[in-house]
């Protein structure tokens, strides 16, 4: 039986939660306290969520960034299983061509992750089970990035395991990612749009996840389930009808 090493898990968790809370904190900062009368108006939905709601989502995000940090802890630490990954230590072992070209992949292959196991999260015999606690956010901050149910902070995680299973992936691919991935997140439950007017009928927006689209999938619950990109809800047709719309009123204001 492995014996966790929590010195490294501590060190792991300190790494995640100073993501979540200081990109967190100063995006709410901003948002939400400093130039929240200047830019009321814009905001997707009107009304701002309860203190009870900021509670909730931290509270929720907070235990899923204890159980996050256990992956790398039985993943990357044991070496009953590291070297069974596909983590390679040296950049030049694949060259710099495809230390860049993994970084879309993995956008690709996490925003199809997330479309389908989203979906059958949906499912009504799961919802209530799995995905009903980040769905409490039905008019979500950037808290809410990680406010799941711990057996849906499983699946999310899940992805991590992925990557180490299937793409050649250095640990400066995963540190990165995963920021950027945070940073996404955030976007998507800020409450703000921060793409320009148009952007959602353009050739390139058209297929780009955005904030007012997330908003629109907390407040309805259908619809709507990718996480950086829009090529499966326009190729299952689940991209909700009135987005664009939506979106042109959001930005009009």
């Amino acid at each position: 039986m492995m014996e966790i090493q929590f010195d490294k898990y501590f060190i792991v968790l300190q790494n995640i939660t100073t993501r979540y809370y200081l990109l967190g904190g100063l995006v709410f900062l901003l948002f939400y306290v400093v130039l929240k009368n200047k830019i009321v108006h814009k905001k997707i939905q009107s009304q701002f969520p309860k203190n009870a709601d900021y509670l909730r989502e931290i509270g929720y995000s907070t235990l899923t960034m204890l159980m996050f940090a256990f992956i790398p802890i039985l993943f990357i630490y044991n070496p009953a299983v590291k070297p069974h990954t596909t983590l390679f230590q040296n950049i030049t072992d694949y060259g710099w061509v495809y230390y860049f070209a993994a970084f879309p992949i993995m956008f690709v292959i996490h925003d199809t992750y997330f479309y389908w196991t989203h979906r059958i999260m949906h499912h009504k015999s799961l919802f209530n089970v799995m995905h009903l606690v980040h769905h409490k956010s039905t008019n979500p901050s950037p808290w809410a990035a990680y406010a799941f149910h711990p057996l849906e902070a499983i699946v999310e995680v899940g992805i991590f395991v992925v990557f180490l299973f299937t793409i050649p992936v250095h640990r400066s691919h995963i540190l990165i990612f995963f920021l950027l991935s945070i940073i996404y997140n955030m976007y998507g439950h800020l409450g703000w749009e921060l793409y320009p007017k148009g952007f959602s009928k353009n050739w390139f927006g058209k297929w780009i996840n955005t904030s007012v689209n997330h908003n629109q999938h907390h407040k309805y619950f259908k619809g709507n389930y990718g996480l950086y990109f829009l090529f499966w809800d326009r190729i299952m047709g689940t991209i909700r009808p009135d987005y664009d719309e939506a979106f042109e009123e959001v930005k009009s204001r």
